[in-house]
């Protein structure tokens, strides 16, 4: 098993295990092929695909803004579980945050995945029930009036 940089060209391969990883959450906007073309132009050094036998089984994408890191869509096949590639892949990517300069990192997890919950928590991710998370899709300019 390799672990190595994703590019575009990966999207297929990665796209297809992302809908077939129980609890992700994908949508037609951000995670299409111009979607996350877009992203990795932005984080090249951040993100990453797990190889075995020239098959991806595993991928995560993560990027940061200059001040704080964000991890989106780890996934792992389901047959090669429990051999350590989701820690691997973390590790990879929060290695390559740090030396950018980013100190602290952030994700999002679907309260009802419980596999992925258990495991951002057992790599050291603690829960935050202080905050609540909003998001918004933006369609077109919006003028707020003050």
């Amino acid at each position: 098993m390799t672990i190595r940089e994703m590019t575009a060209e990966d999207y297929g391969k990665v796209y297809a295990l992302w809908i077939n990883t129980k609890g992700m959450g994908l949508n037609d906007l951000d995670d299409s092929y111009e979607g996350i073309g877009r992203f990795l132009e932005r984080n090249p050094k951040t993100c990453f695909v797990a190889e075995e036998n020239e098959e991806i089984i595993g991928a995560i994408i993560a990027g940061h803004d200059g001040r704080r890191g964000y991890i989106y869509h780890t996934a792992v096949d389901e047959h090669f579980r429990r051999r350590g590639i989701g820690a691997k892949l973390a590790e990879n990517t929060l290695s390559a945050l740090k030396s950018e300069g980013i100190k602290k990192c952030a994700l999002v997890v679907f309260d009802r995945n419980e596999g992925g919950n258990k495991f951002w928590e057992t790599i050291g991710f603690s829960e935050r029930t202080d905050l609540v998370y909003r998001n918004k899709e933006i369609e077109k300019l919006i003028r707020f009036d003050t």
